[in-house]
């Protein structure tokens, strides 16, 4: 029995969560600097420095699915690593910034194609009763590389002069490296062996790998899934059995963004900026954010397999509503700059607490062996697709310039995630199912009609 190597397994995939946090929020300490650079319209730098990223990963998320059913897991992961090293390298020496939208556009699809491959790995190698805490880690990491990223930005703020953004995104060639080079040594999926190659024999080697001790009634289970899914005709993702699955991935990824949680991590400085903090003042405060974030990740992980995944979201919901009402409500009346970063930490706190912790893991369980890849790939370009609208459309609300909305005032978008939270609260009482402590196998036939 291995369960130390399941552990290294798990937190090796989850380095690409990593990867994800760090390239996700590493670009608001460059924002300003690159738009300064080159000169940019709000909708010009929205889109092409912002946002083309976010873009990438709707591609890779969209695409991920056959490629990681064909070629497997652990090959994905490890071509993923490559393409993080070269998106580093060519955004920290990019001379225009079309060559820079470029290489971020090959980073975000890395972090789209991840956000499928690495959630659906661990979970497969897991079991029901630490699925949640281990498909978890993904987010822990997304999270832990929010911080380090912000916590970066602080730190090289001023080292470089003029070429402090060019430090900040070449620091991502770090865990890149280090990304890589590990993901060699994990085990493959044994679900993807059984399921999709038919080699027992090396799931059966996998299964004992990572410590699995009923191997025979693993793949048993596993086989009798996979024979209903083919009898049923369900590797098609679209059809009317999974209808109601589908509409879970869906919700779950759109409110996840409606919630402005990439609005705020991405532009967190200029946000800040915008309730009078100085330049320096707010990067040193958006670590503050970022280790809210972690802290509040470690108690959702803590959580998710005690109390479970829809009460999570509940506690997540009000917290939302509750902190995104006071943020507008700040903005509005010029309240205090300590007001203000108080309620939006109690954000950052709600959404790691609540969506933060679940959506990774809701996503990739709920959705049958056969076609699991597909569903995470459709989850995860909702999330993507409401990310990037989200990112491209920011700069018109929060410029420094006078050709944005609301220039001096963004109260009224963090007005609309309050009511988009509501929203998400009603869907969560009357839809969402309770996932917590159910096989993979018995959620499939709970939740495919």
């Amino acid at each position: 029995m291995n369960k130390g190597k399941l552990f290294q397994s798990t937190v090796v995939a989850a380095l690409a969560g990593f990867i994800f946090g760090f390239d996700m929020v590493v670009i608001s300490g460059a924002d300003k600097a690159i738009q300064f650079e080159w000169h940019t319209t709000p909708l010009f730098h929205g889109f092409f420095i912002m946002s083309m990223a976010l873009w990438g990963t709707v591609i890779g998320s969209v695409f991920a699915g056959a490629p990681t059913e064909k070629y497997g897991r652990k090959k994905v992961l490890i071509w993923l690593g490559i393409m993080f090293i070269a998106s580093a390298i060519g955004s920290a020496l990019a001379q225009d910034p079309y060559t820079f939208s470029f290489f971020r556009l090959i980073g975000g699809i890395a972090i789209g194609v991840s956000s499928v491959a690495a959630p659906t790995y661990i979970s497969e190698i897991s079991n029901k009763n630490n699925r949640g805490k281990l498909v978890g880690m993904y987010q822990f990491n997304i999270v832990f590389g929010i911080l380090i990223a912000y916590l970066s930005n602080y730190l090289l703020k001023g080292v470089g002069g003029a070429n402090d953004w060019r430090l900040m995104l070449a620091v991502l060639l770090i865990p890149a490296l280090i990304y890589t080079i590990m993901t060699a040594g994990i085990p493959e999926s044994p679900r993807w062996l059984l399921v999709t190659k038919n080699d027992e024999g090396e799931a059966k080697k996998t299964l004992a790998t990572i410590g699995v001790e009923n191997i025979e009634e693993t793949m048993q289970e596993i086989k009798v899934a996979a024979a209903e899914e083919k009898k049923n005709g369900m590797a098609k993702l679209f059809s009317i059995k999974h209808n109601k699955i589908i509409y879970l991935a869906f919700f779950i990824a759109f409110f996840n963004q409606a919630s402005g949680i990439n609005f705020i991590l991405y532009y967190a400085p200029r946000i800040l900026e915008k309730a009078h903090f100085a330049s320096k003042d707010s990067l040193q405060s958006s670590i503050s954010i970022g280790l809210i974030n972690l802290i509040f990740t470690f108690v959702g992980l803590w959580l998710i397999d005690r109390i479970g995944r829809k009460t999570l979201l509940i506690i997540g919901s009000f917290g939302y509503i509750f902190s995104l009402s006071m943020v507008a409500f700040s903005f509005y009346t010029g309240a205090s700059q300590l007001f203000l970063l108080t309620f939006l930490l109690l954000f950052i706190a709600s959404h790691a607490i609540g969506q933060g912790a679940v959506i990774w893991v809701f996503i990739s369980e709920v959705f049958p062996n056969n076609i699991r890849s597909k569903g995470q790939a459709l989850g995860s370009a909702t999330h993507w697709v409401f990310a990037a609208l989200i990112t491209l459309v920011a700069p018109l609300f929060i410029n420094d310039k006078n050709d944005g909305i609301f220039n001096e005032n963004p109260w009224p978008i963090f007005a609309f995630f309050a009511v988009m939270m509501v929203l998400q609260l009603v869907w969560v009482l009357a839809k969402v199912p309770e996932t917590k402590g159910v096989s993979l196998e018995d959620l499939q036939k709970k939740l495919v009609q």
